[in-house]
């Protein structure tokens, strides 16, 4: 098998791009570094085919190293012809490379194993042959054995049934022909348990729909309704169909004798050995079908809110709202240091409201607070009225937010928090995240299991390992996109740094704390266990802010720094000047980038890269993203109409619709089938998480707390 082929054909990219990523990942090297800095190599792929590619290599090496199992196992029982060495080379799928296995694959006893124990495989082989003119008993009659235990001519002949009927089953071509007419023809159908029970599955109490039209988000709901024991699911096959075929297959004679017990052994064959199994297939493959498609969307509204640009240069104070504990106040620095805490109790049952309103004015006045965090938790409508009111009574220009406090409390409670906060309470801690996620989403949230973070769907529902790596590799490829403050950065940060460990990230974290900031980035290397790899993989994505080189803070990778240096000596720089933000312009001097990256001896996609950097020197993709809308007035529900238009953010994208917050506390939802005027077959395609839209409500459902919306106006 020709994976490099196999590749260049699914991500349609050239043989090139294909041999030297492999190489790339071969020799050790990170996607992100891959991304970044070998574009040359690559063709400039971008990390998500990277990614893809990644995983499907490590796919196909799986399958080359099982056919070669699967071709010894064979070989050692003598049976291997060059038909089927032939047929297991060819296989493109596991699930293929197991049918062709499964006749010769050690089995736990069946009843075909305990039928051949006794002797009567020639009886099986002769009732296949379909050449018996005489009645069958008689034919059968030869293999009755009191020594082997068989009693009777009739109990020899089921025997043979039971042996054919497992041939039968393990038939790799009908085993592909079922699986294909399963799904092609099939469709999936779910039952209540209780009729009269009320839930949330009710929509699926009496349900069926084609198997290849059944959409994802259904597959993991009806999973989960399975699961919680209310519905009952089933896979309908068009059986007959299946049966006709068998019997084409099987019965190549029209003999009076054997077509009769042939046709009971494929029935009995199918019902008892194929169908459940290739149920269970189906079903997993429809839901790992359905669970790579969640992940992907859980990956991408990630990734979008992990990008959500930084709100700088302002004091916060993080509110995290609560009735009976009181709300837990945070206020933080600009560079996210916490300068006080604090608790009140405007909510009930207490309703201090105007002692609460004090602390506030004094907290403002006193840290000239600009900004307030509000967590959407339980008592965040009521935090927020009570804002509103004390931003009408103040003369200081306070805005305030309510940001998605998901995970915040996996984080207070969390190893990390207490190392970083150690003499405060989980509520202190949630509120210093509150504020924090505000002034840096990425900085804090990289600090809570990526799970945790609550921008997905049936996310508990699936496979953990397959969905924590993904998101993992999500992280990852944010942190490195964006860079970090080698002097600032957190050691949770640091360890989502191409070629970063943990372990690495701490020893960062106590080098800096024993010997002071890092002047240069080759100081990494003095780092415990930071080996030239390591070094080579990360130190691009390091960033220093006046440092001795002053490259140092820009994402110029060192071992282009001579490059660079030859460059601006060319053009008539120095590299001090990049200190006043940037060389603006220095692109317009060049008029032959090939020929300049000949002399510079360096690649022109290089080339241009360092350019674009020594222009806007560690520039943030994050300052691209939509700004979250700020607010200083509320809003409710029952202030809504139809046909109001609303600004609002987009906070979760699912495979049906966008849930958008309009500050009304509950998210409406624009259903895919308002989101665009022309046809989307995902969400995906118009609207990211964090995106400020324009909505127009459609209708609102005060009771049942839905608000439904369209983009379509």
């Amino acid at each position: 098998m020709d994976i490099i082929k196999i590749l260049q054909e699914e991500l349609s990219i050239s043989r090139n791009q294909v041999e030297e990523t492999v190489r790339l990942i071969d020799e050790g090297n990170t996607i992100p570094f891959i991304a970044r800095y070998r574009k040359e190599a690559t063709g400039s792929l971008n990390d998500e085919v990277l990614r893809n590619l990644d995983e499907r290599l490590r796919y196909l090496r799986n399958l080359e190293e099982r056919k070669e199992q699967v071709l010894s196992s064979i070989r050692e029982q003598e049976k291997l012809t060059p038909e089927l060495e032939k047929k297991i080379l060819e296989a493109q799928t596991l699930v293929a490379v197991e049918d062709l296995y499964r006749p010769y694959k050690q089995k736990r006893r069946t009843r075909a194993t305990i039928a051949k124990e006794k002797g009567l495989e020639p009886l099986a082989d002769l009732i296949i042959l379909q050449m018996i003119k005489t009645p069958l008993l008689e034919a059968a009659s030869d293999y009755i054995s009191e020594e082997k235990g068989v009693a009777s001519a009739q109990e020899a002949i089921d025997g043979a049934k039971d042996i054919l009927a497992e041939r039968i089953s393990d038939h790799a071509e009908y085993r592909t022909y079922i699986r294909n007419a399963t799904m092609n023809q099939g469709s999936l159908s779910s039952a209540a348990k209780d009729e009269e029970a009320e839930s949330v599955y009710e929509m699926y109490y009496n349900y069926e729909e084609p198997l290849k039209k059944t959409a994802g988000h259904r597959i993991l709901a009806i999973n989960r309704g399975e699961k919680e024991k209310v519905l009952t699911v089933k896979v309908l096959a068009p059986e007959e169909v299946i049966l006709r075929y068998l019997e084409k297959q099987v019965i190549i004679r029209d003999n009076p004798v054997t077509s009769p017990v042939l046709r009971e052994v494929i029935k009995d064959s199918y019902d008892r050995l194929i169908a459940p199994a290739i149920e269970r297939e189906v079903r997993s493959d429809l839901t790992e079908t359905a669970e790579n498609g969640a992940i992907r969307v859980f990956g991408k509204n990630l990734e979008q809110l992990l990008m959500q640009p930084p709100i700088v240069g302002r004091v916060v104070l993080g509110w995290d709202p609560a009735f009976r504990t009181g709300c837990k106040l945070a206020v933080v620095d600009e560079t996210g240091k916490v300068l006080d805490t604090v608790v009140i109790y405007p909510t009930a049952p207490q309703n201090k409201v105007e002692e609460a309103k004090t602390v506030l004015k004094k907290l403002i006045k006193k840290y000239g607070i600009s900004l307030i965090s509000v967590g959407n938790g339980t008592a965040s409508r009521e935090s927020e009225a009570i804002i509103v009111e004390l931003l009408k009574e103040i003369p200081e220009p306070v805005q305030y937010i309510i940001v998605n406090e998901a995970g915040a409390s996996v984080y207070s409670a969390s190893k990390l928090a207490t190392e970083e906060f150690p003499n405060f309470d989980v509520g202190q801690r949630s509120a210093a995240s509150i504020a924090r996620r505000l002034q840096d989403p990425l900085a804090e949230l990289v600090k809570i299991d990526p799970k945790s973070i609550g921008v997905g769907q049936y996310q508990h529902d699936m496979n953990q390992k397959h969905l924590s790596e993904a998101l993992q590799g999500v992280v990852e490829d944010c942190v490195n996109k964006v860079g970090v403050d080698l002097n600032t950065a957190s050691a949770s940060l640091l360890e989502y740094i191409s070629g970063i460990s943990k372990p690495i990230a701490k020893n960062i974290v106590v080098y800096r704390e024993e010997n002071g900031a890092f002047e240069s980035r080759s100081q990494l290397l003095k780092v415990a266990k930071l080996g030239p790899k390591a070094f080579e993989q990360c130190a691009g994505f390091m960033r220093i802010q006046g440092g001795k080189n002053p490259l140092d803070v820009t994402s110029v990778h060192p071992e282009s720094y001579d490059a660079a240096k030859k460059l601006l000596k060319k053009l008539g720089y120095e590299a001090k000047e990049l200190m006043n933000g940037g060389l603006n312009g220095i692109s317009k001097k060049i008029h032959n980038y090939k020929e300049l990256a000949e002399e510079l001896e360096i690649g022109e996609i290089t080339l241009r890269d360092i350019v674009k950097e020594l222009e806007k020197p560690a520039r943030d993709p994050r300052d691209e993203m939509p700004k979250p809308i700020l607010r200083t007035d509320v809003m409710e529900m029952k202030d809504l109409q139809p046909g109001m238009v609303l600004k609002g953010t987009v906070r979760n994208v699912i495979d049906f619709g966008a849930f958008v917050d309009i500050g009304v506390h509950q998210d409406g939802l624009v259903h895919i089938s308002q989101i665009s005027d022309k046809f989307i077959k995902h969400p995906l395609e118009a609207v990211s998480v964090g995106d400020i839209v324009e909505v127009k409500v459609i209708s609102v459902d005060v009771p049942k707390k839905r608000i439904a919306l369209t983009m379509k106006f």
